[in-house]
């Protein structure tokens, strides 16, 4: 498995976390002891992998520092990156509530600290307290939602500008503002970019030289540059292709 290239701090692509704050957030005072007795901390270098693809669920982790990239293999050996997940994400939680294997690999791109909560203690917890087993079931439900809304925007993509452009559009989101310019530190290689979207280094690279002559978008360093949020928006939706320095 190849390694990133990118540094600094890895913010979150466009696939909805599993979040603790939405999980374990004000639990009663039973249920807080309970857990910092099951919950035990480890630290992991860059490199680390967490669990791959087809192995049989330890648990669910939690990630306190650093960040983990999560992916899929094709039998092809091609990667498909389904998320970056940071502080607060918690991770393996389907299969370590199915019993079945992870569907998913997690590999520590950054220097990181996490919390692992064996199979059996999760479970034993969710049966005593119902009220966190609920907002589990509550938390797969809208994170299902959100799986169906991203594989329809980027699966009925019909171009590799529109992926790209879905992709800057989601990235950025968190930067919004009233103006039409938002900025975001890009940590992430063409590779990775290409991973996330399901296409190739190369049709990246070209795809965002074609958006910075189309003065759409800016990169400086690792800052990315939103200059035209509704041009982007117009290829994301197919509605307006770019007619200048064409695509080669």
């Amino acid at each position: 498995m190849a390694t990133p290239q990118g540094t600094g701090v890895i913010h979150k692509a466009i696939t909805r976390a599993y979040r603790e704050d939405r999980i374990f957030c004000n639990l009663p005072a039973a249920a807080k002891q309970r857990l910092s007795e099951i919950t035990l901390t480890h630290s992991y270098s860059k490199g680390a992998v967490l669990f791959v693809e087809g192995q049989a669920p330890q648990g669910v982790f939690i990630v306190r520092s650093g960040a983990v990239k999560l992916s899929v293999d094709s039998p092809d050996g091609r990667t498909l990156i389904v998320r970056f997940s940071g502080p607060g994400d918690v991770l393996g939680l389907p299969a370590t509530l199915t019993g079945k294997p992870y569907s998913l690999t997690a590999e520590v791109i950054e220097p990181a600290q996490l919390e692992l909560i064996a199979r059996k203690n999760f479970l034993d917890f969710l049966r005593e307290h119902g009220d966190v087993a609920l907002r589990v079931a509550q938390e797969l439900g809208e994170t299902y939602h959100a799986a169906v809304h991203e594989m329809r925007t980027l699966g009925l993509s019909h171009s590799a500008e529109q992926k790209v452009a879905h992709f800057i559009l989601d990235w950025t989101a968190k930067h919004s503002s009233e103006t039409e310019e938002a900025k975001s530190k890009m940590a992430l290689t063409h590779e990775e970019i290409a991973e996330t979207i399901g296409t190739t280094r190369e049709t990246v690279t070209r795809v965002l030289s074609h958006f910075k002559k189309s003065n759409l978008i800016a990169i400086k360093g690792a800052t990315l540059v939103v200059k035209e949020r509704l041009g982007l928006e117009c290829i994301a939706h197919g509605s307006e292709p770019i007619k200048q320095t064409p695509l080669p």
